[in-house]
């Protein structure tokens, strides 16, 4: 009896040592993830002991930092660094700059699953894309191939959705990088790279180069006639007078004698300008500056005549001599793109507050262009991070964000933030661009048979009243608001722009409106051309949602405010 107890204590005693090896390795294991993920962060000091942000002056346009402008690599291996005198913010890679160490870290990132022969690119295969491939370059911090815009998409980035976007934005060559960033460019500025270090697929497909550790797959994209290609962001500027002294010392001049406005924007888009000064036959193109402010800007009228000219070959008058019409076209000035997190951290939260559907990530979109700070998030969207807001990731009372985006209602999340800017929209307009963002993500747009099913209407029916309390509440709770309503920031944007950059205590320069006005829709805005085929809001729908309509506006005036625009009601 004596011998089986004993062989069972024994047994017992080694199931123990295993379980609490197993439990040891289990919480190494941990350990070792956790300390991977957090052991390079930044520690937050505590925000009290800081200053509050009085007043802050835009970002210097001619700065030139390692840290601007280059893209946060990874959340765990990049450090946004703020340094004691704010001059520059921007990750730092570790110690090691092999190209083995830098594709663990993009892998870690992009989540890529390890490469098998299969999921490398065949490099003489036929690829699907409808331009040409020129082959692979370096692109890195010291041989940057293609310096123009820059698009993300981890997760359905193409070759063909890349050299469309460049096409669009007025650029002659596409490159993608790590197979998920596009960039666009007129012309390639370092040299070739081996074939095989350009072997990662396209996120979004498969068969086409796309791109490596530091280097570019580019493409040139499909050929357009003169005359025939369709750019995005090109704006009229307006009509200026400019002596010919200042005219002379522009670096692009065109003598065409059957010049058009599009032939003109066409030149200075190859060139990689900004601006196209137009008066037939005569074609410059120029940087951003000071000579086309507002202020500048002459009568309309005094272009009328030269514009009226275009369709001819006949000079114009003397007396129209010295107007020019001027356009933005695609291309973005250099120092647009120069972003920052806030050079001294501040104690004041602003938040940037609206219903879901309201326009919040495209005024993020101009507060980020017209001051040049990054704005933040109470939330994290990884779509909106691969898009450029480098905001999305930082802790949204971190301080070092302009303003912090926020969907929230509750009086406990309201005063939270010291001060808000409260974004209003058309709640008809609301609803249809959340439900579209619900069915098909930020750009996308829901098919008919969803919107006659029945989520439709069962999403107006939750989302309805949160539009009016969403209002009602902050209008309730909140400190110090400034209220904006979307359909007025889309008729009188730069007007807008300045009550904002006012709110937000900030000095906003010229060439920074100037930015906002050329970019105002961006790489991300969704197109308004595909809606529903049929009117989706039912006689019921509207009841209620005019009468949220008119609750609402009355608790606007209430509190002082200019109520909603007329257009929201009747419908």
């Amino acid at each position: 009896m004596v011998a089986p107890l004993y062989k069972l204590h024994c047994l017992l005693k080694r199931a123990q040592m295993l379980l609490l090896c197993l439990g040891i390795a289990y919480l190494m294991a941990g350990s070792i993830l956790l300390l991977q993920r957090s052991s390079i962060r930044v520690a937050q000091p505590n925000l009290a002991s800081l200053p509050p942000l009085l007043s802050l002056a835009a970002p210097p346009t001619a700065l030139r930092t390692t840290g601007l402008g280059v893209r946060a690599r990874s959340r765990w291996a990049s450090i946004q660094a703020v340094s004691g005198g704010g001059a520059k913010a921007g990750r730092h890679w570790p110690a090691s700059r092999s190209l083995g160490v830098q594709h663990l870290h993009r892998r870690w990132f992009h989540s890529l699953l390890p490469e098998s022969p299969e999921q490398r690119v065949s490099l003489h295969r036929s690829s699907r894309h409808k331009g040409t491939y020129i082959g692979c370059f370096l692109h890195n911090a010291s041989d940057r191939a293609l310096g123009g815009t820059m698009l993300y998409d981890l997760r359905k980035m193409t070759s063909s959705l890349c050299q469309d976007t460049c096409s669009e934005s007025g650029y002659q060559f596409a490159g993608l990088e790590y197979g998920a960033e596009c960039h666009c460019g007129n012309r390639i500025s370092s040299p070739r790279a081996p074939e095989e270090d350009c072997s990662l697929v396209c996120r979004g497909e498969r068969g086409s180069p796309c791109g490596g550790v530091g280097r570019l797959s580019i493409y040139k994209v499909e050929e357009q006639l003169p005359g025939h290609r369709k750019f995005r962001n090109v704006h009229y500027r307006g009509c200026f007078k400019l002596p010919k002294s200042i005219i002379t010392t522009f670096p692009i001049d065109s003598f065409q004698p059957n010049l058009t406005t599009q032939s003109c924007i066409e030149t200075c888009t190859d060139k990689e300008l900004p601006l196209a000064v137009f008066r037939k036959p005569h074609c410059f193109c120029t940087w951003t500056s000071s000579l086309f402010s507002l202020t500048q800007q002459s009568d309309d009228q005094q272009c009328a005549e030269n514009a009226a000219l275009n369709h001819t070959a006949t000079p114009a008058p003397a007396a129209s001599a010295d107007h020019y019409q001027v356009y933005h076209t695609p291309v973005l000035d250099s120092r647009c793109k120069e972003r920052m997190f806030l050079p001294q951290r501040s104690s004041s939260l602003v938040a940037l507050s609206s219903f879901p559907g309201a326009g919040n990530t495209w005024v993020r979109h101009l507060i980020e262009l017209v001051t040049g700070y990054y704005t933040g998030s109470f939330y994290f969207d990884g779509t909106l991070y691969n898009r450029g807001f480098k905001g999305e990731k930082d802790y949204w009372k971190s301080g070092r964000s302009i303003c912090v985006k926020t969907h929230e209602s509750g009086q406990k999340e309201i005063e939270m933030f010291d001060s808000a800017i409260l974004l209003i929209r058309n709640p008809y307009r609301s609803l249809m661009a959340e439900f579209n963002r619900k069915c098909a993500g930020h750009l996308g747009h829901a098919t008919d048979a969803q919107w006659k099913s029945k989520e439709w209407p069962e999403f107006v029916s939750s989302y309805g009243p949160w539009w009016a309390s969403h209002a009602l509440s902050w209008l309730k709770f909140g400190r110090r608001l400034l209220v904006v309503h979307y359909e007025e920031l889309q008729r009188a944007l730069l007007p807008q722009l300045r009550l904002i950059t006012a709110f937000l205590n900030v000095t906003m320069t010229e060439e920074r409106l100037l930015c906002a006005q050329s970019n105002q829709d961006g790489h991300f805005k969704r197109s308004g051309s595909l809606r529903p085929s049929f009117d989706p809001f039912t006689p019921d729908m509207r009841h209620i949602i005019d009468s949220f309509i008119h609750t609402v506006d009355q608790a606007l005036q209430s509190r002082n405010f200019s109520g909603l625009p007329q257009e929201y009601l009747p419908r």
